[in-house]
């Protein structure tokens, strides 16, 4: 398993990533350049997504506790490209502000309130930089320099996307399974797939399917970035296609 990162590392790395996407932003020779890995999008449109994201969870963590996502009025993105940097700047002020005050513990409305990740700020601020850091390979991958993604982003992603996006109580469609997943830097975790939903549990004997590899590689599987190449899969491998299609309610 994974000690998750630590809400000041969380915030450190949200602005680094940050600046990291901005100055691919920047020094971008065209804004209209379409993005392979979201092909509905442009550079601009990428850019404006996660200026937009930033302005919508910022609010969403200083509205508080809440049953109902709030309701968040979001500014126009700037067509001007330093304009635009500096609009992307001032978006990540404004989220990080907002979990400076709410703090790690900080209730909050989610979209994963039938995961095993909590509904709070320490919470948005894990999923933020992971959203972040996928966005910013797709922003380097546009211009021709995609770039693996940092490790203790990367080992941080791979535990938050199980428990958020795969740990779930909803029951699981098809004959019980084990998958593990073997990380090369060292964590591993287990799943197990049942009538219970998708519980994450100690690794102990042979899984009914596993995959290997890096965590940047994983996390980049995860979010459809890759198709799995540089992941050794064993096992049976009709487990992960059940669990890539899955759409637990």
């Amino acid at each position: 398993m994974h000690n998750a990162l630590g809400f000041p590392d969380l915030l450190r790395l949200i602005d680094e990533r940050s600046t990291a996407f901005r100055q691919v932003i920047s020094s971008a020779p065209s804004l209209g350049a379409q993005v392979p890995s979201c092909p509905e999008w442009t550079l601009f449109d990428l850019a404006r997504h996660i200026g937009e994201g930033r302005h919508r969870w910022a609010g969403i963590v200083a509205a508080g506790p809440t049953t109902a996502r709030p309701a968040i009025e979001l500014p126009t993105a700037p067509q001007d490209p330093e304009v635009l940097v500096d609009w992307l700047a001032k978006a990540t002020d404004l989220l990080l502000t907002a979990l400076r005050e709410a703090g790690p513990d900080g209730a909050c409305w989610t979209w994963w309130g039938g995961s095993q990740a909590p509904q709070n700020a320490g919470a948005v601020a894990r999923h933020q930089l992971q959203e972040l850091a996928v966005h910013t390979y797709d922003a380097q991958l546009t211009v021709g320099d995609p770039q693996p993604l940092p490790e203790e982003i990367a080992l941080d992603g791979v535990d938050e996307f199980l428990h958020t996006c795969v740990a779930t109580t909803s029951p699981w469609p098809h004959a019980p399974a084990t998958v593990d997943y073997h990380v090369s830097e060292g964590p591993s975790w287990r799943f197990r797939l049942s009538a219970d939903g998708a519980q994450i549990g100690h690794v102990d004997g042979v899984a009914d399917a596993s995959a290997r590899g890096t965590a940047s590689d994983f996390v980049l599987w995860f979010y459809a970035r890759n198709t799995g190449e540089g992941l050794k899969l064993d096992g049976d491998r009709q487990v992960f296609d059940q669990l890539i299609a899955w759409e637990p309610e």
